[in-house]
């Protein structure tokens, strides 16, 4: 199924980093994209430059989903949007822990929940969900974005349980680290965390860009519509996952 199959997308996450490069991409491809973001600064500019119809929104806000997509016919659903915080869950706050849930793990399943319906009947579409390395294997920090990224990789495989029989394709996009805003929106959002960020995590290293997570979306949408892509991880070359600690005391 390549896109000459399919007529719209949409992408949430959409007003930066991997968000707003697929969702160009998408739109160079020649579908209709619907972008979801909370900027709405952003999205104005990502609209008035591929074209994209803008839904300033919180993804956690159900009802505003319902009634901004819920009439939509949609062909490509690219759940992209996620929030991050620092620590684990001993020095995590409440608010912290309830928003990374809400955005990572429940905004993915009712935005998903509105459109796969649509989507059943009329026998075509393909979601993309995008993941992370830190929902298969375990790394210090940031507990509850680990569990809610390895929920979305069970989610990704169950969803073709739930479809099966039907033309639908599910893809999870796996990545390792990632040139992003993710870091320095961590630390504070300023400019001063953002070039803090960038020379903590950035500066000096190989890492993965947007480009190349478009790239991705873009080889497991445009492959035949007898091939579902269900997984591809990606990490630079550099960067390895695993290892064994043993604290002795």
């Amino acid at each position: 199924m390549s896109f000459s199959d399919y007529k719209t997308a949409l992408v949430t996450g959409a007003s930066t980093g991997m968000g707003a490069a697929i969702a160009e991409r998408l739109a160079k491809r020649g579908l209709a994209v619907h972008a979801i973001a909370r900027n709405e600064e952003r999205l104005k500019e990502l609209a008035d430059r591929v074209g994209a119809t803008p839904h300033a929104l919180d993804l956690t806000d159900t009802a505003a989903l319902r009634a901004a997509v819920g009439g939509l016919e949609i062909d490509v659903l690219v759940n992209c949007a996620g929030v991050s915080r620092p620590g684990n869950i001993l020095d995590a706050s409440e608010e912290d822990l309830d928003e990374i849930v809400d955005v990572n793990l429940r905004g993915l399943l009712q935005l998903t929940r509105l459109v796969l319906p649509g989507m059943v009947e009329r026998d075509l579409g393909h979601i993309v969900n995008i993941s992370s390395i830190a929902g298969l294997y375990n790394f210090y920090g940031h507990t509850a974005y680990h569990a809610t990224k390895a929920a979305v990789h069970q989610i990704s495989r169950q969803l073709r349980n739930d479809t099966v029989g039907k033309r639908i394709r599910v893809t999870e996009i796996c990545p390792g680290r990632v040139e992003t805003e993710i870091f320095g929106r961590n630390l504070g959002g300023s400019p001063e965390a953002m070039e803090e960020a960038w020379k903590t995590y950035y500066e000096g290293y190989e890492s993965l860009t947007t480009e190349d997570i478009v790239d991705a979306v873009d080889y497991a949408i445009e492959t035949p519509r007898h091939v579902n892509i269900g997984m591809l991880e990606i990490m630079p070359t550099f960067q390895v996952p695993g290892g064994l600690t043993f604290d002795r005391r």
